[in-house]
């Protein structure tokens, strides 16, 4: 519970900082197929660019760079590159077998990162959360339009992914459990039983403080399987997180409404880590927003007492955690009512 008790305490002092886009940052490096296979894998049937989770064994020194940019910038949290480190999303790379060995080694180059920043300022603990993405499947959505009843997964399959990554999480030494960008409930629902069911199993480690992350897919206001802001934190809260929020899929701007709905029922502080705006080709980083609009926004979000935990989704860089730092510095956290 160390770890639990200092987030805890932390998050009553000061709005905390997450980190940026990942994959924003590796799409500037420009990587080939070449980069991403590395020598390990050079002789691999299935073509791996693309495939991001993979960069921590294969180039782990570009991702170790940028977690060192957001820490640098003012994270107080850097995710693992392990969104997609799963057996169900590996799957599509026909690297299932390497998913323990992938979030081990993600949660352990972070760690390495994390401490070399406390070391320099003690005074402000950096911590890893091992990233538990949705994987490329929904529990709850048929996929075949013919077919309601279709699924194509199980709970049971999710569960099983799940505790496989969270093993290699927990033994490569996160700080805590992020499952996030959340668009199906069910799907979060198996990687909550599968983070319970670990710690039941290993009663000698200690359990993991836990940060739970929605997606408002788009203006209806709901998740991709059909819940309301409000909805979304009451199926949630029973697994008691350190916070509970949204991140992903719409700019702060359009976030607002649900981030508020969110702070008005909430007894649990509030996450909220949006995109860059919307897609943008042209810009460099593929969305709208510089690094002075989103932290505007999450500076009004702040203002208004509705937020505890603040970062930047897909099209955020480094800039863009500077810019919402120093905005955050001059606000309090959030009290739940």
């Amino acid at each position: 519970m160390i770890r639990t008790q200092t987030l805890k305490s932390l998050l009553a002092q000061r709005i905390l900082i997450i980190d940026g886009a990942m994959g924003t940052m590796i799409q500037q490096h420009k990587l080939g197929e070449a980069d991403y296979r590395g020598a390990r894998f050079a002789d691999a049937p299935r073509d791996l660019k693309g495939n991001n989770d993979l960069l921590v064994m294969t180039q782990p020194e570009i991702i170790a760079e940028i977690h060192a940019q957001y820490l640098d910038a003012g994270a107080d949290i850097i995710c693992t590159n392990t969104f997609n480190a799963t057996a169900i999303s590996q799957a599509d790379y026909g690297l299932e077998a390497i998913v323990h060995e992938l979030n081990l080694a993600a949660a352990t180059l972070a760690r390495s990162i994390c401490a070399e920043f406390t070391q320099k300022t003690p005074d402000k603990p950096r911590f890893v959360a091992g990233a538990l993405g949705p994987t490329s499947r929904t529990a709850s959505i048929s996929p075949d339009v013919n077919d309601p009843s279709a699924r194509n997964v199980t709970f049971d399959a999710l569960v099983e992914t799940y505790t496989e990554a969270i093993d290699g999480l927990v033994k490569g030494g996160a700080d805590l459990l992020l499952v996030e960008t959340i668009f199906d409930t069910l799907n979060a629902k198996a990687a909550l039983f599968a983070i319970d069911q670990y710690f039941d199993h290993h009663p000698a480690t200690e359990r993991l403080p836990l940060m739970i992350s929605g997606t408002i897919t788009d203006a209806s206001g709901r998740t991709l399987s059909g819940q309301t802001a409000e909805a979304f934190y009451i199926s949630m809260a029973h697994a008691n997180p350190i916070s509970i929020g949204f991140n992903c899929a719409l700019g702060a701007d359009l976030l607002r409404p649900y981030i508020h709905a969110l702070s008005k029922v909430s007894a649990l502080p509030i996450s909220c880590y949006p995109n860059a705006g919307l897609p943008n080709p042209l810009s460099d980083t593929g969305y709208d927003e510089t690094p002075e609009t989103t932290s505007k926004y999450l500076g009004e979000f702040a203002a208004n007492g509705w937020v505890n935990i603040v970062g930047g989704c897909c099209g955020t860089t480094p800039a863009h955690i500077r810019a919402i730092a120093k905005k955050m510095s001059a606000y309090k956290p959030r009290i739940a009512p």
